[in-house]
């Protein structure tokens, strides 16, 4: 069985600025340990230390077991890459270098023959080929395509044969999370380390995972923002929180008030600090004056001079975490009675033909399982429907999204301006520039601001202590929350797509108070299952193409 050990671990940010300090926990043989906290506290770079993708330099980190790692990036994957490809990465090393030299030199291979099948360098070549095959085997290679079949059969509905050298970006996200789900619990390593591992899920996966969660034998250090996962699944909770990080040994549903518990515990402990502390300094000036006309008490003073040094050395305890104070002012405006007008709209190869109508200031869940065409139908809104008009021209760029082919008619509503939330926070134009400087340089559709407005700004977001970083270099939940203050700031009137993943608990909680003030339709795609308790209607894509209004939100869906 595997584990892992963290003792007193730092991380020094590249700027300079520490990251957090004197981490410690243990993820014992068969746990399961959830790292929560606010985006941009460490929970990524603590996985990642853990993993050995960045250096320990101030404490150190103990494992035992096969290691799997599942990076957060997955659900994302929009490169040439295979399938293949993603296996391999997610496999132990020995037999990760093993494919990826079975890959090159059948490539080399090829390449031989074609230049002249009979020729030195081809046998050469095939002998190396050889070679790689034996190792392949050696490695374990020919176990792992068993797996990889059962997983793809699993997934896909595809053999390993068919589907190896698929572009990982034809999956959908969820299916791109499940493929390495299933690689990895159902694979040989000890000890799973999860970033994540739950967006892009829809509810049926994310009930998947936490049942699988429950049942592996593995050991497994996971980021999750899904409450009702955690409460199902984690063993003990390490909050990261405050430049450092410490441990609730029960499991999520008691997390919240051990929480407060202990910060009434810290804030007791520092006010008997700072008392003592006043004493012992009143006490050292008496000693003091006294010492100064009696030379008999010279020796009190220099003790209690002693005694004041080493308390202060010793130092106050620490003070409970700031909580987050996140304020979103999604103004909205008036727009037509009817945001969105849908008649028999039918999805190509996803839909049957389907009619809705959405007034201003409904707040719509548009659920279903993955796959069933939810994606395209927002991404056709964020168009601005079947034939857009100009007026109705989207906020925030997205009329550069690829169309999405449909029968029937799509339109919004008067004054119905789509801003389309990226869920893959995909924005090109950002990823080099900082947060103040895409504020500072606006666009169409948004006025540019000052330094010291665009920190106001960005304050409100508990984004501040970034606003001179690059958007790219921000956490996946720090990414979030600015591209919902772009939306605010852009004037749209029509928000869309999931916007709760990545978000923290505390940013969900300030979305969803946004939303409520929010002057305008909301349309948003989601499987969390508690964001949607603040919506009032739910439309249904079936898995059989009918799309239905249920009085309620439906999960267990085909």
């Amino acid at each position: 069985m595997g584990y892992v050990d963290v003792a007193a671990v730092g991380h020094i940010l590249p700027d300079g600025r520490e990251l957090f300090a004197d981490v410690s926990f243990r993820v014992g043989e068969g746990a399961k340990v959830a790292l929560v906290g606010p985006n941009g506290a460490g929970k990524t770079t603590l996985l990642r230390m853990v993993a050995g993708d960045l250096p320990v330099r101030t404490g150190a980190v103990a494992r035992a077991g096969g290691l799997g790692v599942m990076r957060q990036f997955i659900g994302m994957i929009g490169d040439e890459s295979t399938l293949a490809d993603l296996a391999l990465s997610l496999a132990p090393p020995a037999l990760r270098d093993a494919g990826r030299r079975l890959v090159d030199t059948e490539q080399a291979m090829r390449a031989a023959e074609l230049r002249g099948k009979y020729s030195t360098a081809a046998g050469k070549a095939q002998l190396a080929y050889a070679d790689a095959l034996a190792a392949w085997g050696e490695a374990g290679g020919y176990d792992a395509e068993v797996l990889f079949d059962t997983v793809t059969t699993t997934v896909l509905d595809l053999p390993w044969d068919a589907s190896r050298d698929r572009p990982v970006r034809t999956l959908s996200g969820g299916q791109q999370k499940r493929f390495a789900l299933e690689l990895l619990l159902r694979g040989t390593d000890e000890v799973l380390l999860l970033d994540e591992p739950d967006n892009f899920l829809d509810v049926p996966g994310k009930r998947w995972l936490e049942q699988r969660l429950r049942e592996s034998a593995k050991s497994v250090l996971y980021v999750s923002h899904d409450r009702e996962l955690l409460a199902r699944t984690a063993d003990r909770v390490v909050a990261v929180e405050g430049g450092s990080a410490w441990v609730h040994p029960g499991g999520f549903t008691s997390w919240h008030e051990a929480r407060t518990a202990r910060h009434a515990r810290l804030d007791e402990l520092r006010r008997r600090w700072d008392e003592e502390h006043q004493k012992l300094r009143e006490l050292m000036l008496m000693y003091k004056q006294k010492a100064a006309y009696n030379d008999g008490l010279a020796s009190r003073y220099q003790a209690a001079q002693t005694r004041l040094r080493k308390f202060e050395e010793a130092g106050p305890p620490p003070v409970p975490p700031k909580d987050q104070d996140i304020r979103m002012q999604l103004a909205g405006g008036r727009t037509g009675k009817r945001a969105v007008i849908c008649e028999q709209v039918e999805l190509d190869g996803l839909t049957y033909p389907f009619d809705l109508e959405l007034w201003y200031g409904d707040r719509v869940a548009v659920l279903g399982a993955n796959g069933t065409g939810k994606s395209h139908f927002l991404r056709l809104l964020a168009r601005g429907g079947t034939d857009p008009d100009p007026a109705n021209g989207p906020v925030d760029g997205a009329a550069a999204l690829a169309p999405v082919a449909h029968g029937g008619v799509v339109r919004l509503g008067a004054r119905v301006r789509p801003g389309h939330f990226s869920q893959t926070h995909d924005r090109p134009e950002l990823m080099a520039k900082t947060l103040v400087e895409a504020l500072w340089r606006g666009d169409e559709h948004r006025a540019g601001m000052d330094r010291h407005a665009a920190m106001a700004a960005l304050s409100r977001y508990e984004l501040a202590g970034q606003g001179d970083q690059r958007f790219g270099t921000l956490s996946g939940g720090q990414q979030a929350r600015f591209l919902v203050l772009l939306l605010e700031l852009s004037g749209a009137t029509l928000l869309l797509d999931e916007p709760t993943d990545n978000l923290d608990l505390a940013s969900a909680e300030a979305l969803e108070a946004g939303l409520t003030a929010f002057a305008g339709t909301v349309v948003a795609v989601t499987h969390d299952r508690w964001f949607t308790r603040s919506f009032d209607r739910f439309v249904l894509f079936r898995g059989d193409g009918d799309v239905v209004e249920t009085p309620e939100p439906v999960w267990d869906v085909g």
